[in-house]
């Protein structure tokens, strides 16, 4: 390797690092760093890695693991349990989107239809990479609207596979296209048969035989093996390298090594990932986003708000209300990874001209550019709106004003699930009334102990917290992970009863400090509890008498909690006492 080419990877490294730490210190995706790299290294910028072909060579392999991981998500069971939302959520969105951007491309900009086709499918991906993350950060994964976007990316993420498989069938001379399309349906369908029909037991075989070899190295060789030789048949077949990932992720997801396997290929997949995102970057032509301002700030416009009013349109029509719409729409809005190696894979196929390809691009990129700030927007304000949910309707209200009816100076439980549920348990076992407010309707089914109540309701809602007798009650536990939910209760709390202690669970150090801040008496983080009680285990097993581990626990816990700190030295004085003759 001659200096030059180790002094542009040095750099590269260098700046990819430097981005990535300050994209996640604004708590930003790293996806959007990588852009960034890409943009200025790149043959538009400073044009230190224009000749370098083998960083996108390289970085072909980060979407062949992309593929990879989703196929190990994929599995029959889920998809059926979401299925009407995966195909007819997702479908619809899908067909629409790419259907009314191949008309405009081609009765507005007098585009053929195959380039329109390309175009359309590119802009009708999201990232699931951008949306995902964002909505594990925020908790929303499992909210309505974090169902929806998860449904639908679902689906995109399948969709990826044929239109991989039609884009190189439009490139092909139109007296053959129908021909080659019904070849490489046949081609597909023969290849799905006999990997996945037949492939399912050797496979299991395969790593059962590993894993008994109790290697570690041995394990990840073999995960990275099954990558690269089941993309190199289904590309040997005239297919895709994702394709093949693709299989092989969904045979691994069928076995008991599905955690183990994802583990290990992560580092493997972010890293080349994040190089396929610097090639993006390099393709985009900053002095052409420039020049072009108007046309592609319309383009822009017409991705975002058109995605927009469309997945609006389909969550309206399923019967979502407003609020939970606007933040879905936000959340598909932007465009994706995979439409970025659709558009590329149409560009490298003369199917879409330079200049559409360019704006289509620079239009895709800045959409995901914006996507963290526009979805961050849009919840903050459909918050607003949320007298639309189903959560917050008349009867709702009615129901936990019942509840609350006979209650004083009893405790509000926010969330009841396995932490929530014990804490009632002791709660009743000392006569303390609660009542518990939860958003699952199947924990509001559980039958509580004496003295509790549980409802269905929203705790960061004013109104249901006043249905809970907020007026009236002792105190607040927070008993689940979401920081931002939490935050919004103890704003509440404060707001309407200062002074009434609130408790909150935290899921590590992290959050104490901001939780605190923002008015909780005390957080209670799992992870400091769960490594005490495993450390006065491993202590007493390691011949260390018991009194002495509880004191050692009981010295940290005194030094944490200022609430209990006064007992814990009392209890630490009267062991010194019994200590001395």
């Amino acid at each position: 390797m001659d200096h030059s080419a180790l002094l542009a990877i040095l750099l590269l490294l260098t700046t990819a690092v430097f981005a990535v730490f300050l994209a996640r210190s604004l708590r930003l995706p790293s996806l959007l760093a990588y852009l960034l790299v890409g943009i200025a290294l790149g043959p538009h910028g400073l044009k230190i890695l224009a000749e370098f072909e083998e960083v996108s060579s390289l970085a072909e392999f980060g979407v062949v693991f992309l593929m990879f991981s989703i196929g190990l998500e994929f599995s029959v069971s889920r998809l059926r349990s979401m299925q009407a939302m995966v195909f007819g959520f997702g479908g619809a969105q899908l067909v629409i989107t790419a259907t009314a951007t191949t008309l405009a491309a081609m009765f507005g900009y007098g585009q053929r239809w195959e380039a329109g086709l390309v175009v359309g499918l590119a802009v009708a991906m999201s990232s699931t990479a951008i949306v995902a993350r964002m909505l594990s950060e925020r908790f929303e994964l499992h909210s309505r609207s974090g169902r929806q976007t998860m449904g639908v990316l679902l689906f995109q993420d399948i969709a990826v596979v044929p239109c991989l498989i039609l884009i190189p069938a439009l490139a092909r001379q139109p007296a053959d296209l129908t021909e080659a399309m019904g070849m490489a349906l046949l081609q597909t369908v023969a290849l799905l048969i006999v990997l996945i029909g037949l492939g399912r037991r050797p496979m299991q075989m395969l790593l059962d035989t590993v894993a008994h070899r109790h290697s570690e190295e041995l394990f990840v060789l073999t995960a990275l093996w099954i990558v690269l030789a089941l993309g190199f048949a289904t590309h040997a077949a005239g297919l895709s390298l994702a394709l093949g990932a693709f299989i092989g992720g969904m045979l691994i997801s069928e076995t008991m090594y599905r955690h183990q396997v994802e583990a290990d290929i992560r580092p493997f997949r972010d890293i080349l990932l994040g190089l396929f995102f610097v090639t993006v970057g390099m393709m985009l032509d900053v002095m052409y986003v420039v020049t072009h301002l108007p046309s592609l700030l319309l383009a822009v416009a017409l991705l975002i708000g058109g995605k927009g009013i469309v997945v609006l349109l389909i969550a309206r029509l399923s019967g979502s209300p407003l609020n939970v719409g606007l933040r879905t729409a936000a959340q598909l809005s932007q465009a994706g990874e995979f439409g970025l190696v659709l558009i590329q894979l149409g560009f490298g196929l003369k199917l879409v001209p330079q200049d559409v390809f360019q704006l289509t691009l620079s239009a895709m990129l800045i959409s995901m550019f914006i996507a963290p700030f526009m979805i961050e927007w849009v919840a903050k304000k459909s918050g607003e709106m949320a007298r639309g949910d189903w959560a917050h309707k008349a009867k709702t209200i009615h129901d936990i004003a019942v509840g609350s009816f006979t209650k004083e100076n009893h405790v509000i439980l926010c969330g009841y699930g396995r932490t929530g549920e014990q804490i009632g348990r002791f709660l009743s076992e000392e006569g303390i009334e609660f009542i518990a407010l939860d958003i699952s309707p199947g924990i509001v089914k559980k039958a509580p102990p004496p003295g509790g109540v549980v409802v269905f309701g929203n705790a960061d809602r004013l109104e249901v917290l006043k249905a809970a007798g907020i007026a009236r009650c002792r105190g607040v536990v927070i008993s689940y992970h979401d920081i931002y939910s939490a935050e919004r209760v103890l704003h509440l709390v404060h707001q309407e009863k200062g002074g009434i202690p609130v408790i909150v669970r935290a899921a590590d150090d992290s959050a104490v400090a901001r939780l605190k801040a923002a008015g909780a008496t005390e957080v209670i983080p799992e992870v400091l509890e769960g490594s005490l009680m495993i450390a006065v285990e491993a202590l007493v097993q390691f011949g260390i008498p018991v009194e002495k581990a509880m004191s050692r626990i009981r010295n940290v816990r005194a030094e944490r909690y200022s609430t209990l700190r006064a007992f814990y030295e009392n209890a630490k004085a009267l062991e010194n006492r019994e200590e001395k003759p």
